[in-house]
């Protein structure tokens, strides 16, 4: 199903670059062993659970909602949540641990998570970004 690499959260934070934290999560140009295809409703309605978007909350907190987890890249925009081992039909179907466990999660920006799946890093901006006062915080305006 996965083989036998299981990415994991805490080996991840160990690695101290940008290069080193990629390399450990891309997936060699594909997405999966077993994609969603036409039945792509299953992980979109997985995504719109309570469920997942507390999750998914706790885990940009967690996070401080950084590339890779790493202090020194905040992302500006969207904050997406990447599962480290890509996730199937079946552990949807059968809602698998794996959904759900933070060590299975990371903050990556789009741009990222495409490098990760797809093997192409030359969009991703691996740079250091300029904060704003409360460009993190929804409720306020960045004019506060």
């Amino acid at each position: 199903m996965r083989g036998n690499l299981i990415r994991t959260y805490s080996e991840l934070i160990k690695l101290p670059t940008f290069q080193e934290r990629f390399d450990y999560l891309k997936l060699g140009g594909t997405v999966g062993e077993d994609t969603f295809g036409f039945r792509r409703y299953l992980n979109q309605k997985f995504y719109m659970s309570p469920q997942w978007k507390q999750l998914r909350d706790e885990i940009i907190v967690r996070d401080n909602g950084c590339e890779l987890a790493l202090p020194d890249m905040p992302i500006m925009g969207k904050v997406y949540i990447h599962h480290l081992n890509p996730m199937t039909i079946d552990d949807v179907q059968y809602l698998s641990p794996l959904l759900t466990d933070p060590e299975n999660l990371v903050c990556v920006s789009y741009e990222m998570h495409n490098a990760i799946h797809y093997g192409d890093i030359s969009k991703v901006d691996h740079g250091m970004a300029v904060r704003t006062p409360n460009d993190m915080c929804p409720w306020r305006s960045r004019n506060d």
